[in-house]
């Protein structure tokens, strides 16, 4: 039989509601627990929670401040928006932020904003951008994701001409520190995603919430690896899972349910205001209780 292997455990800090040095306190925390192997941003321009006109930090520069802060934590962003930058400007990011953190970043992408949460859907017009259909954004983040690699990876100049992004004379120097390049997570649960992290991805994300819905979507990614004859546990599966200051026993059970449902990477999502220790409370109340 094969060894099953162990989950691993990550927080996120959602960038909005909060003061940059209380996110720094935290992720320095996280750094020296090493329950803790990964911590996340996510990205969206204006909060989609509390006050409407509270802060939101945009997430790759507050995320490569964050890597020059720690030493041992993997990082991200989960996911980036593919609707709010051009992929050539975002392969450059990714690898600035990798080599700042020395080779920690695990790039996460997606189609982008929730569409149907009308808070996130005002940051377009808010901050100039077209908000395109889901096919063309599908279509899009397709594209996206071979731009993306061949600048981390190829060694000469291409052209590339898509049906959404153009590009003459592209090349990207510095390359990422990881080779071939920084591992790829896709976050999503429709058909149309599901179908690029078989073709692109390393790891998937998932929202938590109903776990029958999460493992239905997990057999349908299965199904189109098996297609184009790629092994599916070759894809991590990760799973987003909301934290409870106030009935962890709650978390628990979610994140072994998660757990024995085969997702091996589990996000542990941490609210604001953030307790004093949380990263530790972390480790002690919810990771080594529900292993």
């Amino acid at each position: 039989m094969p060894n099953t292997p162990r989950p691993s455990f990550g927080i996120m800090t959602a960038p909005m509601q909060v003061g940059y040095q209380d996110l720094l306190r935290v992720w320095r925390e996280a750094d020296t627990v090493p329950e803790i192997e990964h911590a996340w941003l996510f990205d969206h321009l204006m909060p989609i929670g509390g006050d409407p006109d509270g802060p939101a930090h945009e997430g790759w520069t507050l995320l490569s401040a964050l890597a020059a802060q720690t030493r041992r934590l993997r990082l991200g962003v989960m996911v980036t928006s593919n609707r709010f930058r051009p992929p050539a400007m975002l392969a450059k990011i990714a690898t600035t932020v990798d080599i700042v953190s020395g080779g920690r970043l695990d790039f996460g992408i997606g189609v982008g904003s929730r569409p149907d949460h009308p808070l996130a859907r005002r940051e377009y017009e808010a901050h100039g951008l077209p908000f395109h259909d889901s096919a063309h954004a599908v279509g899009s983040l397709a594209e996206a994701c071979t731009v993306i690699r061949r600048l981390w990876t190829e060694e000469r100049p291409f052209d590339f001409h898509g049906t959404h992004h153009h590009l003459t004379g592209a090349f990207g120097n510095p390359k990422p520190v990881q080779r071939p390049h920084p591992p790829i997570l896709i976050g999503g649960r429709s058909a149309a995603a599901l179908r690029l992290v078989a073709e692109h991805a390393d790891l998937w994300n998932i929202p938590g919430g109903d776990i029958a819905d999460a493992v239905a979507r997990g057999a349908l990614l299965d199904r189109y690896c098996a297609e184009i004859g790629r092994d599916p546990a070759s894809v991590t599966r990760s799973i987003h899972l909301s934290v409870s200051y106030e009935k962890p026993e709650v978390t628990g059970d979610a994140i072994r349910e998660a757990v024995g449902a085969g997702f091996r990477h589990i996000v542990l999502g941490l609210s604001a205001p953030y307790p004093a220790g949380v990263a530790r409370w972390v480790a002690d109340e919810l990771i080594h209780k529900a292993a």
